[in-house]
């Protein structure tokens, strides 16, 4: 009962860092937005993005959660993460990296919804935004 309160106060405070960090990469400033994003996954998840990045899409959820123990929560802040990281690189059209990034996102995110059977909206909304942008990117 703790972790699940505790992972949800993390994502709470996630949906504030994550609108702070895109605050920052609107503003232009990449390499503070870049910063933040680094510590958010030291902070939260106890890894680096290179952690992260050397796991293929196809294996992401099945290795997260069957080596590494990561719970729904767990995964829905990396999206998050991974959201922000896909949105930086998108900033400084370094595509295949913001690409990348999308489809890790998009993917976990699916995970996350398909897993808790209930329909939140703003998932929904980035869950749109995110297949536009993959979709674009693609081209």
């Amino acid at each position: 009962m703790y972790q699940k309160d505790f992972l949800l106060r993390m994502i709470e405070m996630l949906g504030l860092f994550v609108a702070e960090i895109l605050r920052r990469i609107k503003k232009g400033d990449f390499q503070e937005a870049t910063l933040l994003i680094d510590h958010a996954y030291q902070d939260l998840l106890k890894r680096n993005v290179i952690f992260f990045d050397k796991i293929p899409l196809r294996n992401l959820t099945d290795s997260l959660i069957q080596e590494y123990n990561y719970t729904n929560g767990h995964l829905e802040i990396l999206s998050e993460l991974f959201y922000t990281q896909a949105e930086l690189n998108y900033a400084q059209n370094n595509q295949d990296e913001s690409l990348k990034y999308y489809q890790k996102s998009l993917h976990l995110l699916n995970f996350v919804i398909e897993e808790s059977k209930t329909f939140n909206f703003d998932k929904q909304t980035k869950l749109s935004h995110m297949r536009n942008r993959i979709a674009e990117l693609e081209i």
